[in-house]
């Protein structure tokens, strides 16, 4: 007895569709190096980070001014031919960020933040209710320190990144972009007067905060390069500087000028120098040009193939019942396996050359199944084949398997041609 199928032809459907989806999102997050750990936001100064000297901030300032802001996880994202924002770390090594700074003097317009404080979690031994207004991300700010490496980068790069710890009687006023305002703190990052470089924002004792790299005149990088800017005193961009609105305005213009006076809308920060940097892979490129034609003809010709899969090739070959009576095809079995244990296969000829000449005489209409009158038939029939009378005494005079085989198979020729 067969019962019904386990699923309908719709079940099955929606099963195959749904894994194949599945399939195909987890093909999809695993190009796109999406990371399943978190945004990034551990307190550090980068584009993810949401503490004082993080720049999640200025991320949503520049999306509210219509920019089209982009956090990258990967070293694709170092090629945007818009404005690169980098944020190194303190222990950045020199020479890879010369050889990255080369390297998109031909293709886009650059902008570097320096580091500035040392960041710490809040300390243990504050009171529970202290502790509990922090928000994931939130630093308490350290000491700010100035960096060496700055003063290791090719020419015309370099510079020297210098500390200033202002007195009471001193101003922390900034001016520049058409400008001005007041820095947060005392403590302020400057670089030295260089004439490869030209200021963009400088505090009320001269200190230039923030450069635009010129190049020496001449040169091929002054005529040909793409702007590169620096910017010594992170507090003009960080979470702790965009708290007041001329900072804020500063911000914007700093970044505006950097993108060619607004001219590219395309703003990328990179991320892989603060270590969330995703290699790249063969799916990642399988969803880029030129490879992403061949992946999507791939997966046009699975659907099709899986859309013809529950397509019907031909009429239902639904039995109507077993051809034989369970009893019957019982008694056969049992019929032919005594005969291969008596090894008596000589019975077989005579019976089956009988059963044989009665379906040749049914095919050709006559009235009885003498061998006579099925040869006479067969001659007006098929005249050029050999008489039934002959390959039935050659059944019935075998005796080997082989032979008895052979010759019964010479009888259902005649069938079959009929």
């Amino acid at each position: 007895m067969t019962g019904g199928a386990s699923f309908s032809r719709g079940g099955a459907l929606a099963l195959v569709a749904l894994g194949f989806a599945l399939f195909l999102a987890l093909i999809v997050l695993i190009a796109s190096g999406a990371s399943f750990g978190g945004g990034g936001n551990n307190g550090q100064a980068h584009a993810a980070g949401k503490g004082l000297n993080g720049y999640a901030g200025l991320v949503r300032l520049l999306e509210g001014a219509d920019y089209s802001v982009t956090r990258s996880r990967s070293p694709a994202g170092l090629e945007t031919e818009g404005l690169l924002v980098l944020t190194p770390p303190p222990a950045t090594d020199p020479e890879e960020l010369g050889e990255l700074l080369k390297k998109r003097e031909n293709i886009g317009p650059t902008l570097v933040i320096l580091p500035k404080w040392s960041a710490l979690r809040p300390p243990q031994e504050l009171p529970r209710e202290a502790r509990s207004k922090f928000k994931p991300g939130w630093v308490i700010l350290g000491d700010a320190y100035e960096l060496e490496w700055p003063s290791k980068l090719p020419a015309p790069y370099r510079f020297t990144h210098k500390r200033e710890v202002l007195g009471q009687d001193e101003s922390a006023g900034w001016d520049g972009l058409n400008l001005s305002g007041e820095l947060p703190t005392r403590t302020i990052l400057h670089t030295d007067e260089d004439a490869l470089h030209e200021p963009l924002v400088a505090d009320a004792a001269g200190h230039w905060l923030a450069i635009r790299v010129l190049g020496e005149e001449g040169s091929a990088y002054y005529e040909d390069a793409h702007w590169t800017t620096f910017v010594a005193e992170p507090d003009l961009l960080n979470n702790y500087g965009l708290a007041d609105e001329a900072r804020a305005a500063a911000a914007l213009a700093l970044l505006r000028d950097a993108a060619y006076d607004g001219d590219i809308t395309d703003i990328t920060f990179d991320l892989t120098l603060n270590g969330f940097g995703a290699s790249e892979n063969l799916l990642t490129l399988a969803f880029r040009p030129p490879f992403l034609a061949a992946t999507l003809c791939l997966l046009m010709a699975l659907l099709i193939i899986g859309w013809r899969a529950f397509q019907r090739f031909g009429p239902p070959a639904a039995e109507a019942g077993p051809g034989i009576a369970f009893g019957k095809e019982r008694l056969i079995a049992n019929g032919a396996g005594l005969i291969l244990r008596a090894q008596r296969f000589g019975l077989l000829g005579a019976p089956y050359a009988t059963l044989a000449g009665r379906r040749l005489a049914d095919r050709l209409g006559l009235a009885g199944h003498e061998p006579t009158a099925i040869d006479a038939a067969l001659a007006r029939r098929l005249p050029d084949e050999e008489p039934f009378s002959r390959r039935a005494a050659r059944l019935q005079s075998a005796e080997k398997p082989a032979d008895i085989l052979e010759a019964a198979r010479a009888l259902d020729d005649l069938t079959y041609k009929l």
